[in-house]
């Protein structure tokens, strides 16, 4: 009986071991098409205390994310990282995004992020690089999504931009 727990303790606290030490860095951006408000909505998804160590490194050591009375410059600097890393051309044309807001669920911050006045396109670049400066490994997932396409891509430090021809 000795044996047995020892072996199971040799099989499993290795396996344990290394799902503590390694985490997993991703993110998922959803972008979708509405027709009938002739705009993209986006939906960035960033885990919060990965989100959290890059505001704090880049901008502000003090700040704290998904805490009652957070400071008012968490929308500002969420505002400037997600225009500096998210990128995005329709048309092969560079668009610019309006940042509506943010909320937490759960460990992730959800971005809202819409472009306007989008009447027809056939092709979406995207470069997502967010979170790569702190996190080498990290992946983020961007999943596109219209009427007649629902599509995601990988992309890492090393394949950050993504093309979708309709």
């Amino acid at each position: 009986m000795n044996s047995i727990r020892v072996l199971v303790l040799a099989i499993v606290f290795p396996l344990l071991s290394f799902t503590v030490l390694h985490k997993y860095y991703v993110s998922l951006t959803e972008i979708e098409y509405v027709k009938e408000k002739k705009s993209v909505q986006i939906i960035s998804r960033i885990f919060i205390d990965d989100f959290e160590k890059l505001l704090r490194e880049r901008y502000d050591k003090s700040i704290t994310l998904a805490i009652e009375n957070e400071k008012e410059s968490v929308n500002f600097y969420t505002k400037k990282y997600l225009k500096e890393k998210l990128k995005i051309e329709i048309n092969n044309k560079p668009v610019e995004f309006n940042f509506l807001g943010k909320e937490y669920e759960d460990d992730m911050i959800l971005c809202y992020l819409e472009i306007e006045n989008i009447r027809h396109f056939s092709k979406i670049r995207v470069v997502n690089q967010i979170l790569y400066e702190i996190y080498p490994g990290q992946q983020n997932i961007v999943r596109i999504k219209t009427d007649s396409i629902n599509k995601s891509i990988l992309l890492t430090k090393e394949n950050d931009k993504g093309l979708l021809k309709l």
